[in-house]
């Protein structure tokens, strides 16, 4: 299996430039703020991290792809690095802490790009989770202060913690009454949304999440530390990996079932 060490640090180096590019401007009085077409919003930071991350990446792999959120893609080849600035641009115009840089390291293989390295990093809750494939995932403060994460033990939907984003995507795609039966037959339910409950997923304090509509960088990072810590990612289809628009992710004993709700249509 190839050694990813260097990739997984060249996203650590990545994600510090990041941190401390967002954290200069979080809570700032003046931040500058836009309306995407998409009705999105994307501050000055979202622009200035992906931008400082690019050209980080030009410099030390010039050869490889890079795919943004905000900048688009550019490059080709069988490596390609995925970058969301801040996931959860919502919470971060409005200062709460709870956003993520997310980048990943993306390999061309039989079952197209699939993520090999990510590093997910919410310097405002002063945590950072990473993987990279075959060496499993973990949390702490460096490659050298770490902790090894693994998915729960739980086995039934009724002892389940289940996290969400919102009700309002899956109201659209006819699949609420299934979200709302999943609900009621879970132990507990809450709604911390974006990157979060990928990431108690995998360090075994959330058992199942899903959200019905998502882009590429919302998901490549999380998939790979979710699947290295024991952990199953797929789209609501049952598709391995983040390719799929949307996301289902679990400690795997559950994903069936989980899937088995959210794909109820009335």
């Amino acid at each position: 299996m190839p050694d990813y060490l260097d990739d997984l640090c060249l996203a650590h180096v990545l994600a510090d430039a990041a941190d401390a590019a967002t954290m200069d401007r979080f809570k700032a009085l003046d931040l500058k703020v836009e309306t995407k077409p998409d009705m999105t919003p994307v501050s000055e930071a979202d622009k200035a991290a992906e931008e400082l991350i690019r050209g980080h990446l030009h410099r030390a792999r010039p050869r490889d792809a890079i795919l943004g959120e905000e900048f688009g893609i550019e490059g080709t080849g069988p490596r390609r690095w995925v970058v969301d600035p801040i996931d959860g641009t919502k919470n971060y115009v409005r200062g709460v802490p709870v956003w993520a840089t997310l980048i990943s390291l993306m390999e061309a293989g039989e079952d197209g790009f699939q993520p090999v390295v990510g590093v997910v990093s919410a310097p405002a809750l002063n945590r950072r989770w990473w993987a990279a494939k075959g060496a499993g995932a973990f949390s702490g403060r460096s490659l050298t202060s770490a902790t090894r994460l693994q998915v729960s033990k739980v086995e039934r939907i009724a002892d389940a913690s289940f996290a969400y984003a919102s009700l309002s995507g899956w109201e659209e795609q006819g699949r609420l009454d299934g979200f709302l039966d999943l609900t009621r037959a879970c132990w507990r339910t809450r709604g911390y949304g974006d990157f979060w409950p990928y990431m108690m997923v995998a360090e075994g304090s959330v058992d199942i999440c899903a959200e019905p509509e998502l882009s590429l960088w919302d998901m490549a990072a999380n998939a790979i530390i979710v699947q290295e810590a024991g952990g199953k990612f797929t789209s609501l289809d049952g598709v391995s990996g983040p390719g799929g628009g949307n996301a289902a992710a679990s400690n795997g004993q559950l994903h069936h079932e989980l899937l088995g709700y959210l794909n109820q249509r009335y």
